[in-house]
């Protein structure tokens, strides 16, 4: 008799734990640029759309925008499973690639993306206070780029500087190899200029969360490129600039570094509370 109370016990446990979860709601292709020109321009229109999955009847949540990989010539937009029903949102904007387009379009693209969910995600429920910038690889690049250069979110009247945070996972932080590709630079040479994010170094950037895979492992440089960009946001005064490297991944290190972004997403959200 007790066993068979006690298993009723734990169903309706169970029962009542789930139906306090929320439901979540996916809306998908939402264009993010209001000017006219996107709407007659046939490739943003098909590019320049974003997916938000958000949990339904809930007030005040954090936002994760995430940037897909590809090397700005490839990829598409993605709700990363592991961010799914943890209580936040996540938008998964596209972008324009090369070679239908060139640098800046990208970045523009990128930071239009953000800009529309400073403006409009209090209607779905989210604190627009709390907006996190991540994404791998080339997403990662974008994230960068969108953060520091205050320049692209100043088009849209949105100060840099109110994101939450950055968390790219294996950016670069010079100047992008496609960019570099376009202006025949090979892929060996690095650059340091106005589009790399090594070039906006500044104290009072949002906080910065690199994550990497492990530097015998990564594409490139990868590692070191970031490593050298956690030294100078410190150098120039930035408080709150962390790397991670995630020994025996290798670029491809997107699964594991996921639950590094929900972790810092819940730091800096403790922190702003002050807990």
């Amino acid at each position: 008799m007790k066993k068979h109370l006690t298993l009723l016990l734990l169903m309706a446990l169970v029962s009542f734990t789930q139906a306090q979860q929320p439901a979540y709601l996916t809306k998908a292709n939402i264009p993010y640029y209001e000017d006219a020109s996107a709407q007659t321009d046939e490739y943003m229109r098909q590019r320049c759309v974003l997916d938000i999955y958000y949990p339904e009847g809930v007030k005040g949540y954090a936002t994760i925008v995430w940037f897909h990989g590809g090397g700005l010539t490839g990829g598409n937009k993605e709700i990363p499973a592991y961010l799914k029903e943890k209580g936040v949102c996540v938008v998964a904007p596209n972008y324009r690639l090369n070679p239908q387009v060139k640098a800046p379009k990208y970045i523009e693209d990128a930071a239009a993306a953000v800009a529309w969910v400073f403006k409009n995600i209090a209607n779905y429920g989210g604190d627009p206070s709390l907006i996190f910038i991540s994404g791998h690889s080339a997403g990662g690049y974008l994230a960068s780029m969108v953060g520091l250069d205050k320049s692209w979110l100043n088009v849209h009247e949105i100060d840099a500087n109110h994101i939450a945070g950055l968390i790219p996972f294996s950016g670069h932080t010079i100047t992008h190899f496609t960019i570099r590709k376009e202006r025949g630079i090979p892929g060996t040479q690095p650059i340091v200029d106005e589009l790399a994010p090594l070039f906006h170094v500044r104290a009072d950037a949002p906080p910065m969360l690199m994550i990497t895979g492990d530097r015998g492992l990564e594409m490139m440089g990868r590692y070191e490129e970031n490593a050298y960009m956690m030294r100078m946001m410190k150098v120039a005064g930035h408080k709150q600039t962390r790397l991670l490297e995630l020994d025996g991944y290798d670029h491809g290190m997107v699964e594991p570094a996921l639950p590094l972004l929900l972790k810092e997403v819940n730091r800096i959200i403790k922190e702003n509370k002050g807990e």
